[in-house]
C-alpha cells in the first residue's frame, strides 16, 4: 500500500526551555505569560514549535535567541559573551499534555550569568525572571495580586526537573561556571552554588574544596574589589568538565 500522510493523526514536536540564572542571590528561571490560547494567561516555560526544516539542537538555539538574545555555546568550550550553555534535559510526550493536539515536547536547559530582564516575544504578552521557588509553589504561581495557577501545560514537571538537573550536575561537574561570568571570584561562584542548592555554604570550607579540585578553577594573575572589601583574586573555568572530588551537596 502507498504512504499515506492523511491516514495518521496530526503529531507535531515542540521544544520547551527551562532558562536558569542566579539574579539577587536567587535561583530564578524565564518565565512567559501566554497572549495566546490554549491556556492564555497563564504563566509558562519559553518554547515553540519545531519548524520542518530543523533540527531539535536548531529549534532550541532559535527559541533562546528569541526569548534571551543569548547564542548557544558549545558545552565543551567556556562560555563566550552573550552566550549560554545550553544541553538537552528530557523528552514529555503524554498523549493529554496539550489540548490542541498530540504534541511531542523535547525541554531543554540553558543556563547563564545574571541576565538583564527579558523582553516578550512569539505568543508570550509578557516574559520575567522568577525566583524558582515561587514558581513551584504547589498553588501555582501568580504576581501583582493575580491568582495563582500551575504553570501552563506540564511546564511545572518540566521546571522541576531542569532545577533538579542543575543542581545534582554542579555537584560532580563544572556547570556551576556557566552561572558566571568570563573571570570571578571564589566568592561569587559560591553564591551560585548557594542559590542553586538553597543552602548556606562555609565560606573558607568551600574555598578549600574548589581551589584544590584539580583543573576546576585557573587563577587569572587579576584581582577585583566589586564585591567590597579587600582585593579578591579572580579566576576563571579550567579544563575540567567532571570533579574529582566531587562538590557533595550538604544534607538539608
Amino acid at each position: 500500500m502507498p504512504y499515506d500522510p492523511s491516514a495518521f493523526p496530526p503529531f507535531a514536536v515542540t521544544v520547551d526551555l527551562v532558562v536558569l540564572t542566579v539574579r539577587r542571590h536567587a535561583l530564578c528561571a524565564l518565565a512567559v505569560r501566554r497572549g495566546e490560547s490554549p491556556f492564555k494567561g497563564r504563566w509558562a516555560l519559553p518554547g515553540g514549535f519545531v519548524r520542518a526544516d530543523e533540527d531539535l539542537a536548531q529549534a532550541a538555539a532559535r527559541e533562546l535567541a528569541e526569548e534571551t538574545g543569548l547564542q548557544a555555546h558549545d558545552p565543551a568550550v567556556p562560555a563566550r559573551d552573550n552566550g549560554a550553555h545550553l544541553e538537552q534535559l528530557a523528552t514529555y510526550g503524554d498523549p493529554e499534555r496539550d489540548p490542541r493536539m498530540r504534541v511531542v515536547s523535547v525541554a531543554h536547559l540553558a543556563l547563564a550569568p545574571d541576565l538583564p530582564a527579558p523582553r516578550a516575544g512569539g505568543d508570550a504578552s509578557n516574559a520575567r525572571w522568577a525566583p524558582v521557588e515561587e514558581l513551584l509553589q504547589q498553588d501555582g504561581y501568580g504576581r501583582d495580586g493575580e491568582a495563582a495557577a500551575p504553570l501552563a501545560f506540564d511546564h511545572t514537571r518540566i521546571l522541576s526537573d531542569g532545577v533538579e538537573r542543575a543542581r545534582s550536575k554542579i555537584e560532580y561537574s563544572s556547570l556551576a561556571t556557566a552561572f558566571c561570568p568570563t573571570e570571578f571570584t571564589v566568592g561569587e561562584l559560591r553564591r551560585v552554588y548557594e542559590a542553586v542548592w538553597a543552602v548556606a555554604l562555609d565560606p573558607r570550607n568551600f574555598h578549600r574544596k574548589v581551589t584544590g579540585t584539580p583543573g576546576f578553577l585557573v587563577p587569572t594573575g587579576g584581582t577585583t574589589t566589586r564585591q567590597g572589601g579587600r582585593p579578591a583574586q579572580l579566576f576563571r573555568a579550567g579544563g575540567a568538565t567532571l570533579l574529582n572530588p566531587p562538590m557533595l551537596r550538604p544534607e538539608v
